[in-house]
């Protein structure tokens, strides 16, 4: 069994730091970031689940919902990670989007 705990973390921890960022910071980048993040959780959780259908994408709902969208795509992609690499690499891509995103 694979301990997806720091990816939930990781992605629990972004969501809160957006909730609590000044919407100035939403509109400057963060959500953005977000959203292209959850997009990327996304894509890696339906191409486990379905590996022969092509991804769907995660629609734009807003700077306000991009934490939710985040937390979303990385529980949904916790569920399905087959390896502690896999789990890694998406926590590391999760750390990578915060710091982009400034928050």
């Amino acid at each position: 069994m694979v301990d997806t705990t720091p990816l939930t973390r990781a992605v629990d921890h972004f969501a809160d730091r957006l909730r609590a960022a000044p919407q100035s910071r939403l509109q400057r980048s963060a959500a953005a970031e977000a959203l292209e993040l959850a997009r990327e959780l996304a894509r890696r959780a339906q191409r486990l689940e379905a590996p022969d259908v092509e991804p769907r994408e995660m629609p734009d709902a807003g700077m306000f919902a991009a934490a939710d969208q985040i937390t979303v795509a990385g529980h949904d992609l916790a569920v399905v990670i087959p390896s502690d690499a896999d789990v890694d690499d998406a926590v590391r891509a999760v750390e990578e989007a915060q710091k982009r995103a400034g928050v």
